[in-house]
């Protein structure tokens, strides 16, 4: 018995063992090992050199010799004009959720259903998307021009006795304005991904409970809401992340202005970075900007859409 032990464990160990075919593996290195370099040269390396330049005094010209320790990060959390540019960034990441996804989704309700030119509303919808940012802001510059500008002059045929409103220059509404920018721009994405979802849902399901005696709206509500969950939460994933990073159309229509009222982290870091080149300062802020979007990331996945990849 012992023998026959041993012989078959000696069986599985050489069926266990197979020989390691090197023309194959050369293979898989070989294209994996471009990808790897690039990642680690464009992505790794700057953040460990980010983390590394945070804790010193520089102006990106000379070498390294001001150390100061956590210096920066403390003078960033005791600045009110990063608290204010973080809060921001918050803002537009609760108006993006509130408003921009539930549109989003509402179109991509209309768009689906049987209605005609949906192919032609599909395009009109996701055009702005395929429109840089700095092109947009240009365009959306115009448009909130205080003189002949286009919002104004539709609120003046309305309203002639109405004053122009200069937007993107009245703290209060800077923002607000910036954001319906961004809402323009990239409703018709996350409503292609709706689109995307709502073709995996089988219409025969919305078809039964609508002969049980379900509403069109108890249907959507019970059914297809709830099959579109995990498309839901890519796009709320997105959607924060971008809010977060917010750089370009920010800086082309009002470059933080006025008076920090549309500050958002990407524009102050640019601000003491590269525009006063306080490049240890501007390091700091990096590392806490991809300290946020990482943390956010990583217990969103863990938390949020952990239920997609199970």
């Amino acid at each position: 018995m012992m023998q026959q032990a041993s012989t078959s464990l000696s069986e599985r160990s050489t069926v266990r063992r197979k020989p390691i075919k090197w023309d194959q593996l050369a293979t898989i290195v070989g294209f994996l090992l471009p990808a790897t370099l690039l990642y680690v040269g464009l992505v790794l390396l700057p953040v460990l050199q980010s983390i590394y330049f945070s804790f010193f005094r520089w102006n990106g010209l000379g070498p390294l010799q001001n150390f100061i320790g956590l210096g920066n990060y403390t003078r960033i959390l005791g600045d009110r004009v990063f608290l204010n540019a973080l809060g921001h960034n918050l803002l537009i990441v609760v108006l993006s959720i509130v408003i921009q996804l539930p549109l989003a989704l509402g179109l991509a309700l209309l768009v689906r259903g049987q209605m005609r030119g949906r192919s032609i509303f599909r395009m009109i919808f996701f055009l702005p998307f395929v429109l840089s940012e700095v092109v947009v802001g240009v365009i959306w510059n115009f448009v909130y021009k205080p003189q002949g500008g286009l919002v104004n002059t539709l609120l003046q045929m309305i309203s002639p006795n109405s004053e122009p409103t200069a937007w993107l220059a009245t703290p209060n509404t800077v923002l607000y304005a910036v954001f319906v920018v961004i809402a323009w721009k990239y409703f018709g994405y996350h409503m292609t991904l709706y689109l995307a979802g709502l073709q995996n849902i089988p219409t025969e399901l919305e078809e039964a409970a609508q002969i049980d005696g379900c509403s069109r709206l108890q249907a959507l509500r019970y059914i297809t809401i709830p099959l579109l969950g995990s498309t839901i939460r890519l796009t709320i994933y997105l959607s924060v992340l971008g809010s977060l990073q917010l750089f370009d159309l920010v800086w082309v229509m009002t470059t933080g202005g006025p008076v920090g009222a549309s500050d958002t982290m990407a524009t102050y870091l640019y601000k003491y970075g590269f525009q006063r080149f306080q490049l240890g300062y501007g390091s700091a802020i990096a590392v806490i900007m991809f300290a946020i979007c990482f943390g956010f990331s990583l217990i969103y996945q863990r938390v949020v859409m952990r239920r997609d990849f199970e």
